[in-house]
């Protein structure tokens, strides 16, 4: 689950993590009177969508005064942003961050991911802030800095002082450097963040080490026990499809082909789409309806499929291990009738009373195509679409 910067920036100013002062603003006066209360000479007019680049797509803007606060806010609220994250479609921005200028003296990069290299929680640091670290890794990977750290440890204060020495934070300011990594690592660990990255990190003429941006993401698995990170979820950020599968415990990603994929097991799901690809087909979506699925979540899984305008046919793709093919089948069948499917639909059954369940599809009197095989059903569906 992604939330927006000034949410992050929140959270990381109660675990001691240094953050500019800011207000969140839903309206240009909002705004204005946002930066007003700041008092500062300089304020920054920034777009909140969950996405990276905003700057480069014009959705950062730096005030002189509150005039051009006004005019900023006025240009940013209701545009909709385009940034390398977003896709050609962008996301409207609806609401904005104004947030108090600071001396900047220089600025750094600061993230800590998941590496599933190492099974650790890994901090990365490098120099080269404000640019993306995908460019620093390709260009000049020698000046990224890596620290693995032990789960029983946690983050050890002169793993933090390593990398502030190898990323030549100055000296004087090695102390609030230091701090801010352990603050960060804190925030990491104990609201089950997925990504934490600080990008930039700056050094301020006052002394200070902050986050000027901040990009959490946290683990959706981990949610049932935090509570308050839930509270930060924006719905307007989130495909409308991919909500109404959260409320039935489906993983569901809306993609941009016309074949519509339902299938049990992440694995198996991304196999599915794969081989789709092979056979020269596009997948419109990623949907896992899980190894408990009922009558019930596969009708669900096919509304949601068909919700999608682009979807020209549907390929249902099950391992009946622990769920038996006889009432995956019944599934179908019911989804089949219940929402009128009218596209071309290819069903491959295999495992646990596999024959039963064709026998079910088979007698139900639907155009449903049976498939032998995963391969089978993707030349299929792919064909039907096609044709």
């Amino acid at each position: 689950m992604n939330i927006h910067e000034y949410q992050g920036k929140e959270l990381l100013r109660k675990y001691g993590v240094a953050v500019p002062n800011g207000k969140v603003a839903y309206s240009v006066d909002e705004a204005v009177k946002a930066a007003e209360e700041l008092g500062t000479d300089i304020s920054v007019v920034k777009a909140q969508i969950h996405a990276g680049g905003r700057g480069k797509a014009g959705g950062v803007k730096v005030a002189k005064s509150l005039d051009e606060v006004r005019t900023y806010a006025d240009e940013i609220l209701g545009k909709v942003l385009v940034t390398h994250q977003t896709g050609p479609e962008g996301k409207e921005v609806k609401r904005l961050l104004i947030e108090e200028g600071c001396d900047i003296q220089n600025e750094y990069y600061v993230g800590i991911v998941v590496d599933r290299a190492t099974s650790r929680i890994t901090m990365m640091a490098s120099e080269e802030g404000g640019t993306e670290i995908e460019e620093v890794a390709a260009e000049t990977p020698e000046k990224i800095f890596k620290e693995i750290i032990d789960p029983v440890t946690g983050l050890m204060p002169y793993q933090a002082r390593r990398l502030a020495f190898n990323i030549n934070i100055p000296k004087e300011m090695l102390k609030e450097a230091v701090k801010f990594m352990m603050g960060l690592y804190k925030v990491f660990e104990e609201k089950d963040c997925s990504i934490a990255e600080i990008n930039p990190l700056v050094t301020t003429g006052d002394g200070s080490v902050m986050a000027l941006d901040a990009k959490l993401n946290f683990d959706s698995n981990a949610l049932f026990r935090q509570k308050d990170i839930v509270e930060f979820r924006d719905l307007d950020e989130e495909d409308p499809k991919e909500i109404e599968a959260s409320k039935y415990d489906l993983s569901y990603i809306s993609l941009d082909g016309n074949i519509g994929c339902m299938v049990n097991g992440a694995g198996l799901a991304m196999a599915t789409m794969d081989i789709i690809k092979h056979y020269h087909g596009d997948p419109a979506n990623f949907l896992d309806v899980g190894g408990g699925a009922t009558a019930e979540k596969v009708t669900e899984a096919f509304k949601i499929i068909l919700s999608d305008q682009n979807v020209k046919g549907i390929y249902v793709n099950i391992f009946g291990g622990i769920m038996k093919c006889d009432i995956i089948a019944d599934g179908v069948v019911a989804a089949t009738k219940e929402v009128g499917l009218e596209i071309p639909l290819v069903v491959r059954l295999e495992g646990t009373n596999v024959e039963l369940g064709k026998k079910i599809l088979k007698e139900s009197g639907l155009n449903i195509t049976a498939a032998d095989s995963m391969a089978d059903g993707a030349q299929k569906i792919v064909s039907l679409v096609k044709a």
